[in-house]
């Protein structure tokens, strides 16, 4: 008889990995550090399981992720809403670490979710880097508002903070020009994407580092993938409307504000956004529709290696 294929769930806390393989139901416990996590890997080598399913935890994952991809394990790291919707949709209410690593278990044997390989480190020095730079953004504008009631020495010493906080953004945005200079790869992807009017060097560093799958899926994917497709919401008779949601936030909220810009000075962009609220749509129905169509000529550009084109020529295909 053919032998069962095992799954694995992990639950990454800060201090603990806790282990459950379906359809046995086994579990292990092992602490998150160095030792803690090579006995998990090597556990798991012993099971050899088809696929292992973790959590997004904001990057607490990550150590173990690239663990168990060094040692040549199937993994997936999934959306944590995937995971409570699963459990709610088998009647698991309760919540405990081991509970959402047996949920975690079932999950990838039900659904199969795609292994996928972590980023480089280049790739995560990149995002790390992004991360950063939204951090000290977040923080301006916090200070900005405080600003605005603070008086005496507290004004002065706001303003002294802001100063402090525009230099390391300077400082930040001086190292993200840099990490994508010195790689080959990099340079020939910013230089493509920075060719389309509205796309900064933000919203380029932060697809290379956040979306590296741009340019190797078809458009219907990545649309998904970043969140900006439409989804259905009908039942009977009855027609919803259409809404997006889901997919990568940090991504989304980027391209938001590049589609924004690319709106009043990307002919192409321009010229159907306002076609859109020409024919009665919302402003913001017209925006995520341009995000979609803006994303999808980024994708198309770098699957080809062609830069932006004029209007009147087309999109995929070298320039003349």
């Amino acid at each position: 008889m053919e032998k069962a294929k095992l799954y694995a769930g992990i639950d990454v806390a800060k201090a603990s990995l806790d282990m459950v393989v379906h359809p046995s139901g086994k579990r292990w416990s092992f602490t998150n550090d160095e030792r803690g996590i090579s006995e998990a890997v090597s556990c798991l080598q012993g099971l050899s399981p088809a696929l292992v399913v973790l959590e997004a935890t904001g990057d607490v994952e990550m150590p173990l992720t690239a663990a168990l991809v060094v040692a040549g394990l199937p993994v997936a790291v999934v959306n944590p809403r995937q995971i409570r919707d699963f459990a709610r949709a088998m009647g698991k209410l309760s919540k405990t670490d081991v509970l959402d690593a047996q949920v975690m278990a079932h999950f990838a044997a039900t659904v199969q979710p795609t292994a996928r390989p972590i980023p480089d480190a280049q790739t995560q020095e990149l995002s790390d880097i992004l991360t950063r730079r939204r951090q000290i953004v977040e923080m301006i504008v916090a200070e900005r508002n405080r600003l605005l009631t603070a008086r005496g020495v507290v004004n002065e010493g706001i303003q002294a903070h802001i100063a402090w906080l525009e230099q390391e953004l300077a400082n930040i945005d001086q190292d993200l020009r840099g990490k994508i200079r010195k790689s080959p790869a990099w340079r020939e992807k910013d230089n493509l994407l920075r060719s389309v009017p509205g796309v900064g060097p933000v919203l380029s560093a932060t697809l290379l580092a956040e979306l590296p799958e741009l340019g190797t899926l078809d458009r219907r994917q990545i649309a998904a993938l970043v969140g900006v497709a439409p989804l259905n919401r009908d039942s009977g008779n009855f027609r919803g409307k259409r809404s997006v949601w889901g997919g990568r936030a940090r991504v989304r909220a980027v391209l938001y504000m590049g589609t924004l810009v690319a709106s009043r000075h990307n002919p192409t962009i321009r010229a159907f956004y306002q076609r859109l609220c020409a024919a009665g749509k919302g402003k913001k129905v017209a925006l995520t529709a341009c995000m979609r169509k803006l994303l999808t000529i980024l994708n198309a550009m770098l699957r080809h290696r062609t830069p932006w084109c004029h209007p009147n020529t087309q999109i995929i295909g070298p320039c003349s």
